[in-house]
């Protein structure tokens, strides 16, 4: 799968806006988590381009793409283990470090 790796972290899209989620909605397509086409329309700011139609044209896959407006990117150090919430279609990231308490 590629990713987009910059500094030793790798980019990971999320959407915070309720409604839809991004990848929560879609979790058998795990290249919408890392793919550098949608990472780099991220950083232009080009959120309102990516559609379902987009994303069947230029991925290949058929999804709902609602959750795309609200697309983020947070930058994770390689290899950290996270998982991704969802409230209402607001989706949240947590790391391993975030779940671990220390008494």
């Amino acid at each position: 799968m590629e990713k987009v790796i910059r500094d030793g972290k790798v980019a990971v899209l999320i959407s915070h806006g309720f409604g839809a989620g991004w990848y929560s909605w879609n979790t058998e397509h795990q290249q919408l988590l890392f793919h550098p086409k949608l990472v780099e329309m991220v950083e232009q700011n080009r959120n309102d381009e990516i559609d379902d139609e987009w994303v069947k044209d230029n991925l290949g896959i058929d999804i709902y793409a609602g959750g795309s407006d609200g697309l983020s990117i947070h930058w994770l150090p390689v290899g950290t283990a996270f998982q991704v919430e969802e409230y209402d279609g607001a989706e949240s990231l947590r790391t391993i470090d975030d779940l671990c308490i220390v008494a």
